[in-house]
């Protein structure tokens, strides 16, 4: 009895060493599964988010001139190839920038999604600017955010209003009409800050010569930030639950409403995105500065064309194509809002900012932009206030926004700019 009862003592306990070594195998076994899943879920949602941010639209095919442009400077140096095709690159980048904006602005809060809207709403324009102004070219500074401004409130606007008109021809599309007051106030305000430096100079009526127009420059733009942020708020507070927050366990699954919006990608996502993004148009800018010169002399097309026509061509792309669409589908409010609400943050956020860190680095970059640009924004500024004045649109005022586009780009084709030396005339 007692060597049988030793005996099952000991198989009990050989089964329950045996029991515990296969429970160890299997948590082992468990645990590998579940590493090799969550690496195969985070592949998936890689690639997922990759598909989405680089083949679900078709401007992307043109993200290979990006590289190419590096691989034709490195070879040959040909600074007209260079400057194109760094343009083209440049191009999809800054639509998917955008994109990764409205993204991210899904999971935040009103305050936090109207200044990722102002960061990166232009942030093309700013890196631009930027890398321009780091190597000191001032002028295309200026004119480039210009070009934007006129680009957006003639071309893209324009183009708008005759698109919608066209889909829509027998009743007139209407839009907010306080909104588009406000919009034009804001534009006559940066108008202002423009005008008066620019006056200050060629009436020789300065202080202190050669001083007094940079301080005034500097002073009006602070004020121009801060009356922008002030306009941010106002907008932000005075609109209920248009910039809830949502968090990504609260994105709804239904389809079956076009209205209902829902982010392509996780928050976290649109982060990296964003930072990938802005890093690539930061090469691409360098690139596309440093041939701004040597395109013009090869192409024969003054800076200032390249500066004020070309140049906002890129930055705007992604808001020309948004204003169409939302012509099209009878939602004016919402093009009005990308096409003049781009040309706010420019006039009102991006060139005092500019002219705020130039300040901070040392560069002497103002508010004068000489009289033919100046005069060239103020007829702009006036004849789409004139054209918002009624709260409706038709196919005619666009086409006459575009007419007007045209005589300003012809305009800058033959405008020699006093301060570049590329745009003097050669003797023949």
């Amino acid at each position: 009895m007692g060597s049988g009862e030793g005996k099952s003592s000991v198989e009990l306990r050989d089964e329950s060493v045996s029991g515990s070594v296969l429970t160890k195998g299997s948590m082992f076994s468990m645990k590998e599964v579940g590493e090799s899943f969550g690496r195969r879920e985070m592949w998936r949602r890689v690639m997922d988010s990759i598909k989405i941010a680089i083949f679900s639209d078709k401007i992307n095919l043109l993200i290979p001139c990006g590289p190419l442009a590096m691989l034709v400077d490195h070879l040959t140096h040909h600074h007209g190839w260079v400057f194109f095709l760094s343009l083209l690159g440049i191009i999809p980048l800054a639509e998917r920038l955008g994109w990764a904006t409205e993204q991210l602005a899904f999971y935040t809060g009103p305050t936090v999604g109207g200044l990722l809207n102002a960061t990166f709403g232009n942030a093309t324009e700013l890196i631009i600017s930027m890398y321009a102004m780091k190597h000191g070219m001032l002028r295309v500074v200026q004119q480039s955010l210009l070009g934007s401004i006129l680009s957006n409130m003639l071309l893209v606007l324009g183009c708008a209003f005759f698109c919608g008109g066209i889909v829509h021809p027998h009743k007139p599309q209407v839009f907010n009409k306080s909104n588009a007051v406000m919009s034009s106030g804001l534009l006559l305000m940066a108008v202002m800050g423009l005008l008066f430096p620019t006056v200050l100079h060629f009436t020789h009526t300065e202080l202190h010569f050669g001083k007094s127009e940079l301080a005034l420059s500097r002073f009006s733009s602070c004020i121009m930030l801060i009356a922008y942020g002030a306009y941010l708020f106002f907008q932000l507070t005075g609109q209920e639950n248009s910039y809830s927050p949502i968090t990504e366990e609260a994105i709804p699954d239904n389809d079956n409403s076009d209205d209902d919006e829902s982010p392509d990608i996780s928050k976290y996502e649109s982060i990296i995105w964003l930072s990938i993004l802005t890093l690539t148009i930061s090469v691409l800018s360098e690139y596309l500065v440093n041939t701004i010169e040597g395109a013009s002399i090869a192409l024969n097309i003054p800076i200032a064309f390249i500066s004020v026509i070309l140049l906002p061509i890129v930055g705007n792309a992604a808001e020309h194509a948004s204003a169409i669409i939302f012509a099209v589908k009878d939602k004016l409010d919402i093009s009005l809002g990308v096409a003049i609400g781009s040309s706010t943050q420019i006039s009102m956020f991006a060139i005092p900012f500019c002219v705020v860190v130039g300040w901070i680095i040392g560069v002497p970059l103002d508010l004068n932009f000489q009289l033919f640009e100046t005069a060239t924004l103020i007829m702009t500024v006036l004849v789409v206030a004139f054209m918002l004045q009624e709260g409706t649109s038709n196919y005619f005022k666009g086409l006459m926004l575009v007419f007007c586009y045209l005589i300003v780009a012809a305009s800058f084709f033959v405008h020699i700019d006093p301060e570049s030396i590329q745009d003097k005339p050669t003797k023949p």
